[in-house]
């Protein structure tokens, strides 16, 4: 409690002298901070007078490079609208390129097909003429190395010379060629063309006459004709002026009688299974005539034969019933008589007797048919042997010369056939024989076994050889 007073006043020493030190600290920071403002301020100024001084070069900067902005971007939007109008412009070249390859695909399409059909229009005398150009248009169809335009321009002179061809059809034309004479040997001469009609004259004047184009020949024919007709021929190639000898059936008429082959000519090109097909049809006919005499003659029992043996039997008279059972030729009086023969026994008997002599009957009525189903079964399997054994020789030959000629194979073809033709030939009427021969046959069984049954139950019961 005595140093109280000391402490307070030690306390109020030291906060006065903190207040004269504080006043003179504020009074320091005042005028320093009054300097930096100084300061500040007129650097302040010195910043605002730099600025004032490039404000301006700077605004024109600015106003230059907006400038070439603004130019840029124009340059931009014109290059992109360049841009759109050259894709544009490309599209539409694109798309006439398109249109320009598909006229020139369909142009090679139609120049392929015309090229074509001048060939297959082509008369046979003129091949040697314009077959040249044919060719030449077709090689340069796949040629690789032409360009489109070389290869349009090459194939399109087909057409000059079908013009040509077509300015020298119209009245004829005489031109150099050559022909086979009737002896098979090739002949120069002079070739008459007038439409379709092909005239031929040697320079030897020894052939004159019709060309016509035949089977496995390169070169035209000349057709034999009448004397006169030959003469005017002669008179109309070599002068240009004469009678014209006219085929109507342009060359038709030639072909089919070229076609036309005798029987053996036919059992010729049908090969060595025509052999055993032949021997088959003449044993066919041979076997069906027979048997239709056999079964034909054949005299079945009537009603009116059965009751008269029945009523001799009724009356006891064997002998009579026997007699005249015997009278009836064939396989009905042999049934009859045997009944009658043992008509004392049962019917049972009787029935086994009479069963036993129809089985018998049967077996010879019946004997020769199964040759003939075999003749209908074998004669195509034949047929089928030959014309397989035709087809491996005719692939033989193709292998070895090969198959340029379409005429060619279809000959071998048509002649493989043959046999085929042949042994249907022989087992239909087979077939159709044995089916008539059977139901013949049959005829005459049914007949046999309604007699047998007609009989047995026609014996009186009161028979005394019942």
């Amino acid at each position: 409690m005595s140093f109280r007073p000391l402490h307070a006043l030690a306390l109020g020493a030291i906060l006065s002298l903190g207040t004269h030190a504080a006043e003179a600290d504020l009074t320091g920071l005042a005028n320093g901070a009054q300097s930096d403002l100084q300061k500040a301020l007129a650097t302040l100024a010195e910043v605002r007078q730099k600025i004032e001084a490039e404000r301006v070069p700077m605004g024109r900067e600015i106003n230059d490079l907006e400038q070439r902005l603004a130019d840029q971007r124009a340059d931009l939007a014109k290059a992109q609208r360049f841009q759109e109008n050259q894709l544009v412009e490309l599209n539409a070249l694109k798309a006439e390129a398109k249109r320009r390859a598909d006229e020139v695909g369909y142009i090679d399409s139609l120049l392929t097909e015309y090229t074509r059909a001048f060939r297959s229009r082509l008369n046979f005398a003129e091949e040697s003429k314009y077959l040249p150009a044919v060719e030449a248009a077709e090689k340069a169809a796949v040629a690789p190395d032409l360009a489109p335009a070389d290869r349009i321009e090459r194939r399109t002179a087909i057409l000059k010379t079908a013009l040509g061809r077509g300015r020298s059809a119209l009245g004829g034309e005489i031109f150099e060629g050559r022909a086979l004479d009737r002896q098979g040997r090739v002949q120069k001469g002079k070739i008459a063309l007038i439409g379709p009609i092909s005239l031929f004259a040697d320079t030897a004047g020894t052939t004159a006459g019709l060309l016509q184009m035949e089977l496995n020949k390169s070169d035209p024919t000349v057709i034999a004709i009448d004397p006169e007709t030959e003469i005017a021929t002669r008179e109309l190639v070599t002068t240009g002026k004469g009678r014209i000898a006219l085929d109507p059936t342009l060359g038709n008429a030639f072909k089919l009688s070229a076609m036309e082959e005798t029987l053996f000519e036919k059992i010729k090109h049908g090969g060595w299974v025509m052999a055993p097909l032949l021997i088959l049809g003449f044993a066919t006919a041979i076997v069906a005539l027979v048997k239709w005499i056999q079964l034909s003659r054949v005299r079945l029992a009537t009603e009116k034969d059965l009751q008269t043996v029945l009523q001799h039997l009724g009356k006891g008279d064997q002998p009579g019933a026997l007699t005249h059972a015997r009278s009836i030729p064939g396989p009905a009086g042999e049934l009859l008589s045997a009944a009658v023969e043992h008509s004392d026994e049962k019917k049972e008997y009787i029935e086994e007797v009479m069963y036993e002599k129809m089985l018998g009957w049967r077996i010879r009525l019946e004997r020769g048919l199964p040759f003939l189903a075999l003749t209908a079964t074998t004669g195509p399997l034949f047929g089928l042997l030959g014309t397989v054994m035709g087809m491996i020789a005719l692939f033989k030959l193709i292998s070895s010369f090969g198959s340029g000629d379409p005429k060619v194979l279809a000959s071998g073809i048509s002649e493989a056939l043959i046999a085929t033709a042949s042994g249907m030939m022989v087992a239909i009427p087979a077939l159709l024989l044995h089916a008539f021969l059977s139901r013949k046959a049959k005829g005459i069984m049914g007949s046999l076994e309604q007699t047998s049954v007609g009989f047995i139950n026609g014996l009186p019961e009161q028979n005394p050889f019942a």
